[in-house]
């Protein structure tokens, strides 16, 4: 309100409020029972009875860790990795002579991999902390008692206490209203954070409290309230209040609930009922849970294999062991003196080799250890920090007007952004921007407005065309509307050139209904005087605007009359006009329509109402029916442009009809019985009909900025979405046409419990617990009937597309155990799947099912607290960083400013990440299998002794220093195709959905690949040099020279190998892998000109005996080129035969499209083409067929 000034008008009386007055139920008797135990002494939070109430404090938290937990409950999730719990074991045993090598080079890599991930984990907690403290921190005005407000931080408020919240602000916790700035104790209340709608809620505090007008009437304010116990229900609240030695019912109409926020009037006080994780927003919400990728949970369970595997050849070894020891001694002779048994009670002897086997298991396990790749999981996390700043720093992803870039959150779960199957979305806020715009309307049959919506202006670009406005339209302004609500441009209509069309007359009375029929209230600026509205809808907002600037100017109401600015063909001049305001018919979702009757100065009575269309029609009489066709057509070219069309009808009323209904509607809404809704509507059924047809308005439910175009491409990329909304069905469907997810042909399936069936059920007379239960089970036979019924229409129709429609009351009964499977499988049948009128529990539990009944990754986005539960169930949540709250932000994985983005985030970083990362566990397996099987290979050669080829530190500076930076690097850098190509063929995301890159194909074809190696390595290795002279003394291969080639030849086929693999070739990718070589020949420089008591049997190895050696060089070439041949030979073939769709981009791009070989063209066209059943594309498709 500018200015600060109340209005004196009774808010109630406009909108016919006072039929929600609290009146006593049969559930307030329940009150002071089980389940309704909560007490508040209100304005006394601090007297000994309220402080021996142990309620929760108001400080939120939706951190994962404690100052407590954090060090047990970050090792429990380091440890929950079985490759970690392998090497804590083979740690503790290289401190027993069991070990193969020392202590420290076993222990230092688990300590190092584990303490980064805790300070990692630490580092991503403390930010969620931050943001709970900027909630926690914001201020409120609290009562200190003598009728003085000051502020305090919201996370100090106890239950009882009273609170001041003006404009604009959010609720601070669960308040129950006792005053507003209104005389009538009402205020309005948007709810968008909680149950994501945009039309704001009134509430309407008791008659007895409504006084209480200023600060100081608090002075001596007291009063104690009995409610229900703190519970996940946004839609209801039982209690009562007992003030002035008398009890007084509430009801939902008095709960200011926390984070919604106080709109259009001044200020409310109330007092605090429920607080912190006791408010019914926390209630709703889940604990963050710890998430794993798919990627990371298939890699665990290709560790598992690797140490069973580990185990296997470890057991194999030690028998053949524990047998040759058996065999060793023969006429008190050693046959393998080697080993100097000499030196050893136990570990060798012959009488008793299962002993000695047993001892050499545990060597084994240790000595394999390197299978197990124990830096993956390091190497994953800094690769996987790395791709986030990539994330955060993408100037595409950047929303410039509210300078908020896109923030990965955590980093776990990059590689699941290339696999997303389903997305999960809210609407509000989400898929649109919250605001409505007046684009075109169809008034006695003639089209008007050339405004483009952005449906149209997405189908345009997909065909490649400029699209034109209609006939002969002035040019289109690209700006945004120069005022908001209202982009309709036509000049027929425009600067009162209406007065010049034929049907002038119909014209006037279409936006006479426009500035009449509806609830809104204008507010005037006391220094500009213009005229603002505010209203209980966008719609509502857009349609008065649209009156205002054609010339039908509301300016003012009262309780009794509406005021009109209107221009009068007869005198050219713009006169005041009043009419008379009578009645307001409500809409609701089973009238789909609002009526307003009002009697004009020259004594006539209108009935004006607007309406949906298939209702609207229906009522129409035989004189009003004139241009029914044309506005159908219009209307249904309308919904294909994706605007929201309502039909507008009038008619006369003569006094006894109207004195007929006055009567029997007065006494509807009187009425408190439970048919009060239906005795409203019998009476209005009295005068809306015989309706003569005006036209209907289009209006664009404004999207945010490239959102069809992002659907249609995520649609193209085989990714599924769902829409989950608060909002009504009508308004979820509008959605569904103006993002191209439902278009004109797509068979709906509607699955409701709004039938007459049902109501009746409800209205019979019973106990209330056997009607509860006779409804529920009417209930659920009739939604297991429409599932059945609509799974058999899909299976009748394979070749059509379904659009699944439901709402929330149905999905109660659709998730439960027995019926969940089956709605579920409907739900997969059809094209899109559209859920209105969901609580934010069955937003999460929606995304639950289908995370476990697809076994497929799962993404939720969304912008309010509504959606927390949502985004914390699915496998990936998104937050959208919007203007309103910090809600889902906080909950989420990743938060983004836009819907848009999502087409850039999944398409382009979510398709490298899963690239990246599985290439890099699939790269980390093979080198480490590929190292594994050298030193088996070894064992076995050396009849399982127990000794290791290589040096201690060679073993341990493998994984470090000399092919750790390749692998990193690939992780970081690789493409396989640029952004533009991920952005140009999103087919290409189909990949990461059937996870071909990560399939068990894949990584055994890895894994044969080391295993070939490893045996090509040993054994041309060993037959080339076992009888060759290495020194100049003529001395023969010795254990020292054999380790020192095999691992030449080794670090330079697993990078030679990464070289083959790279696809993005940079100046980095080249001094990694080759980098890594050249290290390995300095450290055997440096390393073996070290003193003999640390380099070992590595002592001048390499400068006396391998580097002068030219069969050395000739054999690490030779190796290298048998090792590597194989894994090209059969990469080309499968390139030119069986390309996958990156290497067919990737080819694509090196020909420019132009290529000799016909039939790979075709092949690649063949497989490069998707039909669409969603998106505009689809539409557009549907259209030309």
């Amino acid at each position: 309100m500018a200015g600060g000034r109340k209005r004196k008008l009774l808010m109630s009386k406009i909108y016919t409020y006072s039929c929600v007055k609290s009146q006593f139920q049969n559930d307030h008797a329940q009150v002071g029972g089980p389940g309704f135990s909560r007490l508040a002494y209100v304005n006394d939070p601090n007297s000994y009875e309220a402080t021996t109430l142990d309620y929760a404090s108001n400080r939120v938290s939706t951190t994962k860790y404690n100052v407590v937990n954090f060090f047990p409950k970050s090792l429990y999730e380091q440890f929950r990795r079985v490759a970690n719990c392998y090497f804590l074991f083979s740690g503790i045993l290289s401190f027993t002579p069991l070990s193969p090598y020392g202590a420290l080079s076993a222990v230092l890599p688990l300590v190092f991999v584990i303490a980064v991930s805790m300070v990692k984990e630490a580092i991503e907690d403390w930010k969620r902390l931050q943001m709970d403290n900027e909630g926690n921190n914001r201020k409120v005005q609290l009562h200190q008692g003598n009728g003085t407000f000051r502020e305090t931080e919201w996370k100090n408020l106890k239950v009882g206490d009273v609170v001041k919240v003006e404009k604009d602000n959010f609720f601070p916790a669960d308040l129950l209203l006792i005053s507003s700035s209104y005389e009538d104790a009402v205020c309005y209340v948007e709810t968008m954070n909680l149950d994501g709608e945009t039309n704001l809620k009134l509430k309407q505090a008791l008659d007895v409290t409504s006084t209480l007008q200023d600060d100081s009437s608090f002075q001596d304010f007291k009063g104690m309230v009995k409610c229900e116990d703190p519970n996940a229900n946004l839609y209801s609240f039982v209690g009562t209040m007992d003030y002035q030695d008398t009890q007084y019912p509430l009801s939902p109409h008095q709960l200011l609930l926390r984070d919604s926020k106080l709109r259009n009037t001044d200020h409310i006080y109330g007092t605090v009922i429920f607080t912190g994780h006791d408010t019914k927003v926390m209630q709703n919400a889940t604990t963050p849970p710890s998430k794993r990728s798919t990627i990371e949970k298939l890699m665990d369970k290709l560790v598992y294999s690797l140490l069973g595997f580990l185990v296997l050849i470890s057991l194999i070894g030690s028998i053949v062991f524990g047998i040759d020891t058996d065999n060793d001694l023969v006429d008190g002779v050693m046959k393998r003196w080697y080993l100097r048994p000499d030196n050893s009670d136990i570990y060798f002897d012959p009488n008793n080799p299962e002993y000695a086997g047993f001892l050499h298991f545990l060597t084994a396990m240790i000595l394999y250890g390197y299978f197990i790749p124990i830096s993956l999981y390091v190497s994953i996390e800094i690769v996987k920090v790395m791709q986030s700043i990539f994330i955060n720093q993408d100037i595409k992803m950047y929303y410039e007007p509210a300078d908020k870039p896109a923030h990965a959150r955590t980093s776990n779960l990059n590689e699941e952004l290339g696999q997303v199957h389903t997305i999960l979305t809210d609407k509000t806020g989400t898929l649109t921007c919250n605001s409505m715009e007046f684009i075109k309307c169809s008034i006695a049959g003639m089209p008007y407005g050339r405004g483009i919506t952005e449906v149209e202006r997405a189908m345009a670009r997909k065909k490649g065309s400029v699209i034109e406005s209609n006939e002969d339209a002035t040019p289109r302004l690209v700006s945004a509307p120069a005022v908001k609500g209202f982009n309709f441009k036509d000049e027929r209509i425009m600067d009162n050139n209406w007065l010049h069309q034929p049907h002038s007359g119909t014209i006037q009375m279409f936006f006479r209904l426009l500035a009449i029929c509806h609830t809104a209230i204008p507010e005037v600026d006391e220094n500009s005087r213009k005229i603002s509205y505010e209203a209980e809808s966008p719609d509502e907002s857009a349609f008065v605007i649209a009156a205002r600037e054609v010339g039908f100017e509301f300016y003012q109401r009262t309780q009794t009359a509406i005021s009109l600015h209107e221009f009068s063909p007869s005198t050219g001049m713009t006169i005041e006009k009043d009419y008379q305001l009578l009645n307001i018919i409500e809409f609701n979702s089973t009238r789909k329509r609002m009526s307003v009757i009002v009697r004009t100065e020259k004594g006539k009575l209108l009935l004006l109402c607007k309406g949906a269309d298939n209702i609207m029609f229906e009522l129409l009489g035989e004189n009003g029916r004139r241009f029914e066709a044309n506005t159908t057509d219009h209307i249904n070219k309308y919904a294909d442009a994706g605007l929201r069309t309502l039909v507008l009808a009038y008619r006369e009323l003569n006094e006894e009809e109207y004195d007929v209904f006055n009567k029997k509607y007065t006494e509807a809404k009187l009425s408190v019985s439970a048919d009060r809704d239906e005795k409203i509507a019998a009476a209005a059924e009295l005068v809306e009909k015989d309706f003569m047809l005006l036209g209907a308005t289009a209006v664009e439910d404004k999207l945010q900025s490239g959102v069809p175009e992002c659907i249609d491409k995520l649609a193209q990329a085989g990714i599924k979405i769902w829409v989950l909304t608060g909002d009504k069905m009508e308004t979820a469907i509008n959605i569904g046409f103006a993002c191209s997810l439902l278009r004109q042909g797509m068979k709906q399936i509607v699955v409701t419990l709004d039938l007459p069936e049902i109501k009746a059920l409800e209205k019979e007379e019973g106990s209330k617990e056997a009607m509860k239960e006779a409804i529920s089970k009417a209930s659920k036979a009739s939604i297991i009937q429409q599932v059945n019924e609509g799974k058999k229409l899909i299976d009748a129709s394979p070749n059509n597309a379904f659009a699944l429609i439901i709402d929330g009351n149905s999905l109660t009964y659709a998730l439960g155990d027995d019926v969940k499977e089956f709605f579920l499988a409907l739900a997969i049948g059809c094209a899109s799947v559209i859920c209105c009128r969901s609580s934010p529990k069955q937003k999460a539990l929606v995304t639950r099912l289908v995370k476990e009944g697809t076994g497929k990754t799962t993404l939720g986005i969304g912008d309010g607290a509504n959606d927390v539960g949502m985004l914390q169930e699915a496998d990936v949540g998104i937050g959208i960083s919007g203007f309103e709250g910090m809600q889902a932000v906080m909950a989420s994985d990743i938060a983004i400013a836009q819907f848009r983005y999502l087409e850039r985030l999944l398409l382009v970083h979510g398709h490298w990440c899963y690239r990246r990362i599985t290439s890099m566990i699939c790269y980390f397996f093979y080198k480490n299998i590929a190292f594994g099987i050298t030193l088996y290979l070894f064992e076995a050669y050396t009849t399982f002794s127990g000794e290791a080829l290589y040096n201690e530190w060679f073993l341990s500076f493998f994984n470090v220093f000399f092919t750790s930076l390749p692998v990193l690097v690939l992780g970081i850098f690789d493409q396989d195709v640029s952004a533009k190509s991920c952005l140009k063929f999103p087919l290409l995301y189909k990949e990461g959905i059937e996870n071909v890159l990560f399939s068990y194909k894949r990584i055994f074809g890895w894994i044969f690949t080391a295993i070939l190696n490893a045996f090509t390595i040993f054994y041309f290795c060993t037959a080339a040099i076992q009888d060759q002279a290495f020194r100049k003394g003529g001395q023969t291969l010795s254990q020292d020279i054999l380790g020192l080639v095999m691992y030449t030849t080794l670090v330079w086929v697993v990078n030679v190998q990464m070289a083959i693999f790279v696809k993005y070739f940079t100046l980095v990718q080249h001094i990694t892998i080759w980098g890594s070589i050249a290290v390995w020949y300095l450290f055997m420089l440096a390393y073996g000109a070290i003193t003999p008591t640390i380099s070992t049997n590595a002592y001048m190895v390499f400068i006396e005996a391998a580097g002068p050696s030219a069969i050395y060089w000739f054999l690490t070439l030779f190796v290298v080129i048998a090792s590597v041949i194989p894994y090209f030979a059969y990469s080309a073939f499968m390139v030119r035969f069986f390309p996958m769709f990156h290497e067919m981009i990737q080819w694509q791009k090196k020909v420019d499209g132009q290529s000799d070989d016909p039939e790979f063209v075709e092949m690649v066209r063949a497989r490069s083409i998707r039909s669409n059943t969603v998106g505009f594309s689809a539409r557009r498709e549907s259209l030309l067929s």
